[in-house]
């Protein structure tokens, strides 16, 4: 029988994999498509969340670990471009981040596992609102 550490797992295996990447992930965009306190978060997005679930998904799957398709079909691609057209504010980033933590909570993620994740998240959020244009919006 093989056994997997914690200290050679991915924060993907160690939180459940695809599945529970998606079930997150929608919960995200539900709480974002739903909740009053992000609609700052919702207005930067498009009608069709369907496609936004999916790269997100995807994104998320490399990034904690798992395939790494989003990236192989988006050669030298990072998070920072993706987002590069994207007004991200203090504001926008904060609810962006909350919204994920609720996610995670609300999918069963272990809370510790998901304090690190989210932690990576407020940390990824923060730089896109620090970003040049975003200083401008940000006053």
């Amino acid at each position: 029988m093989t056994t997997t550490t914690l200290d050679s797992a991915t924060p993907f295996t160690l939180i459940g994999g695809v599945p529970t990447v998606e079930a997150f992930v929608d919960r995200f965009y539900d709480l974002m498509d739903e909740e009053p306190a992000y609609m700052a978060l919702r207005a930067l997005h498009g009608p069709d969340l369907g496609p936004m679930r999916e790269s997100l998904s995807s994104f998320l799957t490399a990034w904690l670990g798992g395939p790494r398709e989003w990236f192989d079909r988006r050669p030298g691609a990072c998070v920072m471009s993706a987002h590069s057209r994207v007004p991200v504010t203090a504001e926008t980033a904060a609810q962006w981040t909350e919204a994920m933590s609720r996610a995670l909570a609300d999918t069963g993620v272990d809370p510790a596992i998901g304090a690190q994740i989210n932690a990576a998240f407020a940390r990824m959020a923060g730089g896109m609102a620090a970003r040049p244009a975003a200083r401008a919006l940000n006053g």
